[in-house]
């Protein structure tokens, strides 16, 4: 397991633009050295302000997006284009704005999907998804977005839920989360630990207890940010606010 890195940056906005080129650097030379890329988005406004960064970026277009594989470390199990999906959010922020290849954006199912209203059925499409593009395993991707909640989750894996105990399937169905929607599908824990780099990008004084909990040792049951980390990388993006708390070296 990788040691985690800190980045802390003195507000929201300056934290996305920051990860935004942050991002952008990463793709191209990604691609640089194999060709192509993956990336795995997060949702939520703080991942959302870091695509729209991109889109704005006059580095944007170094990127080749018809080269770039997409996908959601989760999604919240709603009809296609509902404003709360994530997919909606990312496509509004970045992908309707550069020449993506539709075959490379790997969206999980909606509820008004082929599967229709099963989410466990999403979740095992999604996981053959992925063993698909690994070669019969989840991809190294290149960089995992994550967002962290305020009691710690991490996608839509929440303290001591099945999810977080998941240790044979990439890809589950999240029932009964304590935040709307409460119907999601999430990557597991070792799914997100197969990336090359895995970032933990989140803002305010209300994960500020989370954060500094999950970077001094606390158990990923109780707190599943804590066991988010990449092969080869595990960075932790903050403002001001959510780092007020982490110990100082």
């Amino acid at each position: 397991m990788t040691r985690p890195e800190v980045v802390v940056h003195r507000d929201g906005d300056l934290l996305a633009a920051a990860a935004a080129a942050r991002l952008i650097t990463r793709l191209v030379d990604a691609q640089a050295a194999r060709g192509t890329a993956a990336l795995v988005l997060t949702g939520g406004r703080t991942g959302t302000a870091v695509l729209e960064q991109v889109r704005v970026s006059p580095a944007r277009d170094a990127v080749d997006w018809s080269r770039v594989d997409l996908y959601w470390g989760d999604e919240r199990f709603l009809p296609s284009g509902h404003a709360d999906r994530n997919e909606t959010q990312a496509r509004t922020a970045l992908l309707d704005h550069v020449p993506v290849d539709p075959a490379r954006v790997h969206a999980v199912a909606a509820s008004d999907g082929r599967f229709g209203d099963d989410p466990d059925a999403a979740a095992d499409a999604y996981a053959e998804v992925l063993a698909a593009a690994g070669g019969g395993s989840v991809p190294a991707f290149d960089v995992l977005l994550l967002g962290v909640g305020e009691e710690g989750h991490t996608a839509s894996i929440f303290p001591d839920s099945p999810a977080v105990h998941e240790r044979e399937r990439s890809v589950v169905a999240v029932r009964d989360c304590p935040k709307p929607p409460p119907t999601r599908v999430s990557l597991t824990l070792p799914a997100i630990r197969r990336a090359r780099e895995v970032w933990l990008v989140t803002t305010g004084a209300a994960k500020a207890e989370a954060v500094a909990a999950a970077l001094t040792g606390a158990d990923e049951v109780r707190l599943p940010a804590a066991g988010a980390v990449g092969d080869q990388r595990t960075l932790w993006l903050l403002d001001q606010a959510a780092a007020a708390d982490v110990p100082r070296a």
